[in-house]
């Protein structure tokens, strides 16, 4: 496991988040910088914050500084060469977890594509570094002309999206097939780590990976779930996290437009989140959500985790994220089976009207 001094945020859920987000990548944190602006001009952190860093680094000697934040690449190669030593921003500490959780063909390709945008997005100035004599070995990119540089990049996303494309359209028959079928659709969808696929396993016995740590779905799995004596399908999907790039949930398209396709999409909530925490995750979950095209009359909210949740508590939550369909709101908890019966009798209910 690789060490790291992470830079992060005063905020103290940002910092835990950050933190967690390390340990997905497997970094060992052996120290936190925290500071309230993360933006300055040079480094993205003051010279006095700097100045610590270096002092840090001399003692502790980690492998890399991660900054939970996105770095210009002049800001990147400042503070690298100020510190002669790698620096890894947030987005391609998130790119380096996708890229050891991608376990399918689809979900393989679908990182590499967020790779390379993320590369040609830096492309011309990190080739303007390098002309200069700027640019420290460790970033180096060989003796590549810029006009070459970025058009390998854009050529190799290219062949990827042709690809992902393919795999789209397979997805598409795959759809067709269930709709001639008569299958009902459900998707899970939620912020990473509120217990999506605790709760898909314990909905359809299955034995998929769960785990605190971030994103563990990467590639979406969908199964049989019987309500009543109908047959309808579940999805697990990839789980969002807050300041998530546009061109991140791009690359991930082919998967997340089951969200759009899906009859109705079971929005999971972390009710052990404090207010502040669960507002924040809620709005990137319910952007992310509408961005894709998603309607609200199709969600339906769960509180998971609410294994001592009352109804005062479930009302405080539900005013605190501006929830006012009492009928599409239910306190669950995937750990215990809590109200899952009823959240069957509603799908049902949903799909195939009220039983006698």
């Amino acid at each position: 496991m690789k060490s790291c001094i992470l830079i992060t945020n005063v905020n103290e859920n940002i910092s835990l988040e950050a933190k967690s987000l390390c340990e997905a990548a497997q970094y060992n944190v052996l120290y936190t910088i925290k500071v309230d602006d993360l933006q300055k001009r040079k480094y993205g952190i003051t010279e006095s914050k700097v100045e610590e860093l270096e002092e840090k680094l001399e003692k502790l000697k980690p492998d890399v500084i991660v900054f939970d934040e996105l770095l210009k690449p002049n800001q990147n190669y400042s503070l690298a060469a100020k510190l002669k030593i790698e620096i890894v921003d947030r987005e391609s500490l998130i790119l380096e977890i996708f890229e050891n959780r991608a376990s399918s063909a689809e979900s393989k390709l679908q990182v590499k594509l967020a790779q390379l945008r993320y590369e040609r997005a830096r492309a011309k100035e990190r080739v303007r570094l390098a002309k200069g004599g700027e640019q420290p070995g460790f970033m180096g990119i060989g003796k590549y002309d810029i006009d070459a540089y970025y058009d390998d990049i854009k050529n190799r996303g290219t062949v990827i999206k042709k690809k992902l494309e393919k795999a789209g359209k397979q997805r598409a028959l795959h759809r067709q097939g269930r709709d001639r079928l008569g299958f009902k659709t459900i998707s899970l969808a939620g912020y990473t780590s509120a217990g999506k696929t605790t709760l898909f396993n314990n909905l359809t016995g299955e034995t998929k990976e769960k785990s605190a740590e971030l994103f563990t779905t990467l590639t979406t799995t969908t199964r049989r779930l019987k309500l009543g004596r109908e047959i309808s399908l579940i999805t697990d999907t990839v789980g969002f996290i807050s300041k998530l790039p546009a061109y991140m949930i791009e690359a991930f398209k082919s998967t997340l437009e089951e969200l759009v396709f899906t009859d109705i999409i079971l929005l999971v909530i972390d009710s052990l989140d404090d207010d502040e925490l669960m507002k924040k995750k809620f709005s990137t979950c319910y952007k992310t959500l509408v961005e894709l095209g998603v309607e609200r009359k199709n969600m339906i909210f769960l509180f998971n985790k609410s294994e001592s949740i009352d109804d005062k508590k479930l009302l405080h939550v539900m005013n605190n994220l501006k929830i006012d369909e009492v009928e599409n709101c239910l306190d669950v908890s995937a750990l215990t089976g809590k109200n899952l019966t009823d959240l069957k009798q509603i799908l049902q209910e949903r799909f195939y009207g009220k039983t006698e």
